[in-house]
C-alpha cells in the first residue's frame, strides 16, 4: 500500500518506464515526498558534490518515513559517512578495469567473463561496488559497437562457457536491445550459460513483466541473480515479480551484501533467507562490503559474517545458507569465509565439531581417486592446471591401487 506518491494512477506507477523517468535525484525532489531536516538537506548536498543519487518512486515508498534507522532508508538515501574517505578506500577495489581485455568487460577467472551493459541502474545504491562508473554523469547504455567489440571477445575465447551480463542494470535496457544481446551471447556455441546480475525485483519490481520474462526464457539456461539485503524489500510487488519469472523457468539466486546497520544481525539475516525461499530464490553469496571509496561506515569485521553463517548452518535448512565471500582487493577473487568445524586432521582420521559443538571423529577413506591422467578424456578438461590445484593432480599417476587395497590405510601417507 502507497503511503506517499497516492495522486499517480496505477497505469503510471506500474510503467516501469515511468519510474525510471521519475526517479528521485536532487534534494529538492526527495524533500517534497520525503521532508527532511535543514541538517539533512545539507548533509545530502555534500554528498551529490562526489556522488550521485537516484530512487525509483517505489523504492523510496517503501521506507519507514520517521525512521532513521530504517534499512531500506539507509541503501537509498545518501549519509554524511560517505564524504569521510577511508585510508583503505579504493577507486577499484576488484581491479575490474585491471582485467578488462576490451572495454566493458572483465575476464578474471578462466571458464567466466563479466560483461557490462549500461552504466544506468533504477537505483543508486550507498553501498555501491562500482560507484566509480555507476551513475556517473551520463546515464547511458554502452554503444552498441562496445557491446560487439565485448562479445567478439568471448567468440575468440574458446575456454569462457558462462557469461555474466551485468552493468549498471541491464534490465534497465530496452526489451529489443536485451533481446539483441542475449541472442547474440546465445549464438556462440561454446557459452553454455548467462546469468543476468539485476536489482529491479527489489528496486522497481514492475520491470519484470510477461515479455521481458519471454525474452530471457528464450535464452535459457539463463540464471537471474537478484539483490535483496533486507526483508522489508519483499513487497507483495517484488513477491510477484520474482515468482513470476520462476513461472518462466528462470533459476533465481541472490546476493546480499552484509551491511552495517543493515543486515549484520543473525536474527535479521536468517529471516531475509527464509523470506526468499518463500518468494522462489536461491540464497547464493553473502558478500563481505567492499572498499570502494565512501562505504566503509557499511563494513563490518568478517567475523561478523562468519557469526552469520554460523548461526545459519544446521539452525536452519541448507536451502538457506549460503556462501559467505570476500571479493579480495587487488582482483584476487571471490575467497569464501566460513566457521572452522575441523579440529584435527590425520592421514586416518579427521576430528570435526557440528553446529551444536559436539565433536565427532570421521575415519579416512583408504582408496585413492583416479588421477587425472587416469581420467576419461571428457573430464580431464574440467581439472585445473593452476596453482595448488596442479601440484595435487600431478604425482599420483603412479598409484598402486592393487597394492593398496590389499595392504591397507598405513600407505595412505605416500599419497
Amino acid at each position: 500500500m502507497r503511503k506517499i506518491f497516492t495522486d499517480i494512477p496505477n497505469e503510471k506507477w506500474y510503467d516501469w518506464k515511468w519510474q525510471l523517468a521519475n526517479r528521485i535525484m536532487d534534494v529538492e525532489s526527495l524533500n517534497k515526498h520525503f521532508p527532511l531536516s535543514n541538517e539533512e538537506k545539507e548533509n545530502i548536498t555534500k554528498v551529490l558534490t562526489k556522488f550521485r543519487m537516484a530512487i525509483t518512486p517505489y523504492y523510496l515508498s517503501i521506507i519507514e518515513q520517521n525512521n532513521i534507522n530504517d534499512p531500506v532508508r539507509k541503501q537509498a538515501i545518501p549519509s554524511i559517512y560517505e564524504t569521510i574517505i577511508d585510508p583503505t578506500d579504493m577507486m577499484d577495489p576488484l581491479h575490474e578495469d585491471v582485467d578488462s581485455p576490451v572495454p566493458g568487460l572483465t575476464h578474471r577467472y578462466p571458464d567466466r567473463v563479466l560483461l557490462l551493459t549500461t552504466h544506468i541502474c533504477s537505483m543508486y545504491c550507498r553501498h555501491c561496488t562500482r560507484r566509480r562508473k555507476v551513475g556517473d554523469n551520463e546515464d547511458s547504455h554502452f554503444p552498441k559497437e562496445q557491446l560487439e567489440k565485448g562479445l567478439e571477445y568471448i567468440k575468440n575465447t574458446p575456454e569462457v562457457r558462462d557469461v555474466i551480463v551485468s552493468g549498471g542494470d541491464p534490465l534497465t535496457m530496452s526489451d529489443n536491445q536485451l533481446d539483441w544481446l542475449l541472442g547474440e551471447i546465445r549464438k556462440i556455441d561454446h557459452v553454455e550459460i548467462i546469468r543476468i546480475g539485476t536489482r529491479t525485483p527489489v528496486v522497481m519490481p514492475m520491470r519484470i513483466t510477461e515479455n521481458v520474462c519471454n525474452i530471457l526464457k528464450k535464452y535459457n539456461p539463463v540464471y537471474v541473480n537478484t539483490h535483496f539485503n533486507h526483508s522489508n524489500e519483499i513487497t507483495e510487488d517484488a513477491k510477484n515479480a520474482c515468482e513470476m519469472m520462476a513461472d518462466h523457468g528462470l533459476v533465481l539466486g541472490n546476493q546480499t551484501v552484509l551491511l552495517r546497520g543493515v543486515n549484520d544481525n543473525p536474527a535479521i539475516m536468517k529471516k531475509l533467507m527464509h523470506d526468499l525461499l518463500k518468494i522462489r530464490v536461491k540464497p547464493y553469496y553473502i558478500y563481505q562490503c567492499d572498499l570502494s571509496e565512501g562505504i566503509s561506515h557499511f563494513r563490518t569485521p568478517i567475523s561478523t559474517g562468519i557469526q552469520i553463517v554460523e548461526n545459519l548452518r544446521g539452525h536452519t535448512s541448507g536451502l538457506a545458507v549460503p556462501h559467505f565471500v570476500v571479493d579480495t582487493p587487488g582482483g584476487g577473487g571471490k575467497v569464501p569465509v566460513m566457521p572452522n568445524y575441523i579440529i584435527s586432521q590425520s592421514p586416518d582420521r579427521i576430528i570435526l565439531r557440528n553446529y551444536e559443538g559436539r565433536i565427532v571423529t570421521y575415519n579416512q577413506p583408504s582408496v585413492q581417486k583416479v588421477s587425472p591422467a587416469k581420467a576419461p578424456d571428457d573430464i580431464k578438461k574440467y581439472y585445473s592446471k593452476d596453482g595448488v590445484a596442479n601440484l595435487v593432480n600431478t604425482g599420483n599417476e603412479t598409484v598402486d591401487y592393487k597394492k593398496l587395497a590389499k595392504e591397507g590405510p598405513k600407505h595412505s601417507e605416500k599419497q
